[in-house]
């Protein structure tokens, strides 16, 4: 991996930011990350993540941490926070900007255990495709303090599959339609290809039932996402 992400993050935190971050899918062109967004405070950022935050107690994992925006947030509200993403500039940002525990890591390698684990903006993605997920939840759970929670969001991605009639060109013999190839540029270079999974609600719900999990949705998003609480 470039790691262009966080190299993206690093010009920014540095005042080196002339463009922003190119995404696209095997399913939709390319689209712009504002890496002014990857930095927005509590009051910027969308009411389903400001829900997460406010339901974290305890010891809490941020996984997937990006520039640590949500990491800080909740170290200044006083709770105990490590923040683990793969990408070494990313990590080096949320060192940099003041999160005192953070770490250049999988989340599968962690062994620590945590009252709350966090995986936000479709925090489901890291599971890569819908074969992996019990694989995913079971090592997450693993992780949980007695009564300790779990809160993830995704979306719901069927939209995409719409034609202008509301019928739906999904093809049944593909694999699930939420797994998808995830495609990133940055400064003319362009990231290895990576799988990425949004996962329905039910699937989810199916999931965590099979390795002992409940899932509980909190709330509904503006655009087809949600977020969910996990816990034994």
């Amino acid at each position: 991996m470039k790691d262009l992400f966080g190299k993206a993050l690093l010009d920014f935190y540095n005042k080196n930011y002339t463009e922003d971050l190119i995404t696209s899918t095997n399913i939709s062109g390319e689209d712009a990350l504002p890496l002014p967004y990857l930095f927005r405070n509590y009051s910027e950022m969308p009411k389903l993540e400001q829900k997460a935050l406010e339901l974290a107690k305890g010891t809490v994992l941020d996984v997937g941490c990006g520039s640590g925006s949500h990491s800080l947030y909740l170290q200044e509200k006083g709770l105990n926070v490590k923040a683990i993403d793969i990408s070494e500039g990313a990590v080096s940002v949320t060192r940099a900007r003041g999160v005192t525990n953070t770490e250049l890591k999988d989340i599968l390698k962690e062994t620590d255990t945590f009252d709350t684990i966090l995986l936000l903006m479709n925090g489901t993605g890291i599971f890569q495709e819908l074969s992996q997920v019990s694989k995913y939840l079971s090592h997450l759970k693993s992780l949980l303090n007695p009564n300790g929670e779990i809160l993830i969001d995704s979306s719901d991605i069927q939209y995409m599959y719409e034609d202008d009639d509301g019928g739906l060109w999904i093809d049944t013999n593909a694999n699930y339609y939420g797994e998808l190839d995830y495609f990133l540029s940055y400064k003319g270079e362009n990231e290895d290809p990576m799988k990425w999974l949004y996962i329905d609600f039910d699937r989810l719900q199916l999931a965590c039932e099979s390795v002992g999990l409940q899932c509980e949705k909190i709330m509904d998003g503006e655009h087809f996402d949600y977020l969910v609480k996990l816990f034994k």
